[in-house]
């Protein structure tokens, strides 16, 4: 799961809030995910197969609530093509926690497919 949480730490978002000086009342949070999107560039299959394991996904999913979206991506950036732009293909699989079974099955073949892309280059 370490592996996972490394790549998660990359995709950090900054909010940010104004407020008077004078301010009366109660100001609450509230610390509820209501949509999870998991963003992966990888450069090899050995890449892939050493950070993107499944059983780390699973648990990271296992934490969130029943009701919320859920989208991962991952990107097999490529080798460099005579325009100096390097080729990538994307894979991504959406889905909810209700459904975390066939969304699990998803990403196994989403993963399958990207360690093949390198593979038959």
């Amino acid at each position: 799961m370490k592996h996972l949480f490394t790549i998660l730490t990359l995709f950090i978002a900054t909010i940010g809030y104004s407020q008077k000086p004078e301010l009366n009342g109660k100001v609450t949070t509230n610390n509820t995910v209501t949509d999870l999107s998991i963003s992966v560039n990888v450069d090899s299959a050995k890449e892939i197969e050493s950070t993107f394991i499944m059983k780390d996904i699973k648990e990271l999913l296992e934490d969130i609530d029943s009701d919320e979206s859920i989208t991962f991506e991952i990107t097999c950036n490529g080798k460099q093509m005579s325009n100096g732009q390097k080729s990538k293909m994307s894979y991504t699989v959406n889905g909810s926690r209700k459904d975390i079974d066939g969304f699990l099955k998803r990403v196994k073949k989403m993963r399958k497919a990207a360690i093949e892309y390198y593979n038959n280059k």
